[in-house]
């Protein structure tokens, strides 16, 4: 499960979103605030950010990846060429 690409990408997006919070939070000033007419779009983008992230995690927790088994038959096309 740690190697799954749902885990990395839900974790980026939930490290990302959680520092764009911080920012939103603390280095909150009127000249950004006159920029993006009186929305603190750092908050909501890392808000959002950390949503998708535990999305990503909760996916990856309920369906993680089954490898096969090691006794499934070779089908016709799936061995491998010599």
């Amino acid at each position: 499960m740690l190697f799954d690409i749902r885990t990395i990408v839900g974790t980026l997006l939930g490290c990302y979103g959680v520092v764009l919070v911080i920012t939103g939070l603390v280095n909150d000033t009127a000249a950004e605030q006159a920029k993006t007419g009186g929305i603190d779009v750092n908050i909501w983008a890392g808000i959002g950010m950390v949503a998708v992230s535990v999305a990503f995690l909760a996916w990856a927790r309920v369906r993680p990846v089954v490898p096969p088994a090691a006794d499934t038959p070779v089908i016709d096309g799936d061995a491998p060429t010599e």
